[in-house]
């Protein structure tokens, strides 16, 4: 396993577990799969292990796995405050000490602000006394280092970076990205100031590795290196000095063995001037075929009005990447196929999704034009014969 420091000179494994992905069984994360997962990338090398507390169960599930494998000790963990949902000065202690419960532990090693956008919002939670109550927990060894994750653009990112003495920040940062939220402004801008930076959505939450417009695809598939598309965008960061860790939502052992296998190879520099010409050849060919940038993330899930929005967008995305009917299809799986129907046209544009949305989308516009390229006279006919068909 490859390694690059922190702030202070610790070891930080270059591949990073995100935990925000855990494959689900029957409503719940499945443990001992997840388990398997993370015990085999503990042993590969990777020390740095990301969630969150509005991951579903992601907290508790790797607090259990570290406890009973005995393996705290050899890892790193970052979990983040959900400052969003702080109504009064004493809350951060509430929600700390129940992350620190589900964990497990008696500290967090990385601990996130998370989706801290603006200057604005840190000034609101140090007037409630968050900053101090950090700083407090820091001196006693309780939390060791203070970051920030971020979704916004590169001047609010920068300032941000200006606004306190940060150990470090996570960002949406890769081949398709370079010039949209923190970008490469904002990563260089931090390596300037010696803030470590953790990439999240290195693949767009796979999109770029299994859901590649047939134009893209074939380019990889040809081209002589025989490397998969996930290995080129791993390693498109990994060969930039200023990138700390790389989170991997990895829920196979296979994807465990391929990421820690490009990690140990892919270092600083690793990339040439005619690979790099080759990845941009192939955004080009993503950016045709990509209508909503949407990662998939979730945050703006649950809808109060049960649509789908991340299956809908990948639908709607699907129908100018690989056609009509391969979109068609997937949008009757995602919506259709239910017994409670998920699709765009039962948006009532209230934007409870939009205030949510990491990526700025205008989601109830967007869904709209979903609505009308996928809900013709075909889909309302599969959606009857469904309906009939299975009795709802």
């Amino acid at each position: 396993m490859q390694y690059r420091s922190d702030k202070y000179g610790n070891p930080v494994s270059a591949l990073g577990f995100g935990c925000m992905r855990f494959t689900q069984k029957l409503g719940s994360i499945d443990l001992d799969k997840a388990e398997r997962e993370i015990l085999a990338a503990i042993e590969a090398g990777v020390n740095y292990f990301d969630t969150a507390y509005v991951y579903g169960g992601s907290e508790a599930a790797l607090g259990e796995i570290l406890a009973r494998s005995g393996l705290r000790d050899r890892v790193n963990i970052a979990t983040k405050l959900p400052h969003y949902m702080l109504k009064a000065p004493d809350s951060v202690r509430t929600y700390f000490d129940e992350e620190l419960r589900r964990l497990r532990t008696d500290r967090v090693d990385y601990y996130l602000m998370h989706m801290l956008n603006d200057v604005s919002t840190w000034e609101r939670l140090k007037a409630l006394g968050v900053l101090r109550w950090l700083e407090e927990q820091k001196a006693a060894g309780v939390i060791r280092q203070i970051g920030f994750s971020y979704h916004g653009n590169s001047d609010m990112f920068c300032a941000l970076l200006d606004a306190y003495d940060w150990d470090f920040c996570q960002i949406q940062y890769n081949y398709m990205d370079q010039h949209s939220q923190a970008g490469i402004t904002g990563l260089k801008y931090a390596a300037s100031k010696g803030i470590p930076v953790v990439i999240m959505e290195p693949l767009r939450g796979g999109r770029l590795a299994n859901k590649l417009p047939k134009e893209a695809l074939r380019l990889f598939e040809e081209h002589p290196s025989g490397r998969s598309p996930a290995e080129w965008g791993l390693r498109w960061l990994w060969d930039q000095p200023e990138v700390t860790c790389v989170l991997s939502g990895m829920n196979s052992l296979e994807m465990v063995a391929e990421n820690t296998r490009i990690a140990s190879e892919a270092l600083p520099g690793c990339f040439s001037d005619e690979e790099r010409a080759f990845l941009k050849q192939a955004a080009q060919a993503i950016s045709r075929g990509t209508k909503v940038p949407c990662t998939g993330c979730r945050y703006c899930m649950p809808c109060p009005q049960g649509v789908d929005i991340p299956g809908i967008f990948t639908a709607y995305n699907r129908r100018y990447s690989d056609g009509w009917y391969a979109g068609l299809r997937e949008y009757i799986m995602c919506t259709a196929l239910r017994k409670d129907p998920t699709a765009a046209s039962n948006c009532v544009k209230c934007g409870k999704c939009e205030l949510h949305c990491p990526q700025g989308i205008e989601i109830r516009k967007e869904l709209e034009r979903a609505r009308a390229a996928l809900e013709g006279p075909a889909y309302k006919a599969a959606k009857a014969y469904i309906r009939l068909f299975m009795k709802y």
